[in-house]
């Protein structure tokens, strides 16, 4: 089981220790194209603060984040799970999964990235700024420059088993998954029971609830259905939509009664 993550807006303070090694990261398909988005993004934020605020949509108070980018290179690395905080992430719980799950996360998770295109969670990298919504200078819109490496990587990466796909748009939109590998591709949604209204805070809750129910239970499936099946077993209500053509992902909705 191979499942796709978004990264978290909001991002712990990188690590004393020793500053990023590129060449350690996973994927490393990915490093020519990595190398180009950091090397722009540093040289972007050590340059012009007012310019790179604009570019990556800061706003005053996060000014900050403009010298924090400029100094990356230089910036001590810690676990990207460690790094990437949020409601998402702090209802995965990565910190306190048994040694056993633990494992399962650092082979089975995999977070896209604006900067790093895709790290697993045992990745090491420093904090940083940059969503896959920006549009860089000198490479354009970070969502299709990094749809070619991607194509490049993903379906290796996907292996022969599920592709548990809980990206938001955004992030979706680097690498969709295609033909054989689609077929075993499911999304999910978190509509909320009585309504049948997506919600938004609570989305992001129940999907790293999930994930963290999967990682506990050492749950493998094999596909879709089989997903559906593991999810009912752990006490969740879902409803499917299998494709109506063969290379289409499946569509899992996960009702929840209360939004919290």
């Amino acid at each position: 089981m191979l499942v796709l993550l978004p990264p978290s807006e909001g991002k712990a303070a990188s690590g004393r220790g020793a500053p990023l090694r590129p060449e350690s990261l996973s994927l490393p398909g990915l490093a020519g194209a990595r190398a180009a988005v950091l090397a722009e993004l540093v040289e972007l934020c050590a340059a012009d603060e007012e310019k790179a605020r604009e570019v990556l949509g800061l706003s005053e108070g996060l000014r900050g984040e403009v010298a924090k980018n400029a100094g990356l290179l230089q910036a001590g690395a810690r676990p990207a799970g460690e790094v990437y905080t949020g409601v998402l992430y702090d209802a995965l719980g990565l910190a306190t999964l048994d040694e056993a799950a633990r494992k399962r996360a650092r082979s089975s998770l995999l977070v896209f990235s604006g900067l790093w295109g895709a790290v697993r969670v045992d990745d090491r990298i420093p904090s940083y700024r940059c969503s896959m919504g920006v549009r860089l200078p000198g490479l354009g819109a970070l969502g299709a420059y990094w749809r070619g490496p991607m194509a490049a990587v993903m379906p290796e990466a996907a292996g022969d088993g599920l592709v548990l796909d809980l990206r938001s748009a955004a992030y979706a939109a680097a690498w969709r998954p295609k033909g054989e590998v689609a077929g075993r591709t499911a999304t999910v949604r978190v509509l909320h029971a009585p309504t049948r209204k997506v919600v938004s805070h609570f989305n992001k809750a129940t999907k790293g609830r999930i994930v963290r129910s999967l990682l506990e239970a050492g749950a493998a499936p094999a596909g879709p259905a089989e997903l559906l099946e593991a999810l009912r077993d752990l006490g969740y209500v879902v409803e499917c939509a299998a494709p109506e053509k063969a290379g289409k992902a499946w569509s899992l909705d996960v009702l929840v009664d209360e939004v919290h």
